[in-house]
């Protein structure tokens, strides 16, 4: 099973209050995340302990370049991001590496699953 993994503080109070279910991430990892697949929805940085919140479904995962992105989409990444540039900023400072408006990013949608 893999993880989709969440770092930010402002991601992990929209997880747990269910109120974020979709996310953007650089690169077409369609591979790594198909339609339809189960994921654990976890939070913590990178090379620490991860806590898992909860399974998931992957709805869709698509993939767009920055420059093609919607207000709607950058939204899904962060309620306070209004602009394609604002977002390339954003990933560049997560990334550490220079982001261009034709890079590729994977839209990814995502369900809870839950056990009733």
């Amino acid at each position: 099973m893999f993880a989709l993994n969440f770092t930010s503080p402002h991601n992990e109070k929209l997880l747990i209050t269910r109120r974020k279910s979709a996310t953007i991430r650089l690169g077409d990892i369609r591979e790594t995340y198909p339609d339809n697949s189960i994921v654990w929805i976890t939070f913590g940085s990178k090379y620490e302990k991860k806590r898992k919140l909860y399974e998931a479904m992957i709805d869709k995962a698509f993939t767009k370049k920055f420059c093609e992105l919607t207000t709607s989409e950058l939204a899904l990444q962060n309620p306070e991001i209004t602009s394609v540039e604002e977002l390339i900023s954003n990933f560049q400072e997560v990334y550490d590496k220079q982001i261009y408006a034709d890079d590729t990013v994977t839209i990814i949608h995502f369900s809870e699953v839950v056990s009733e």
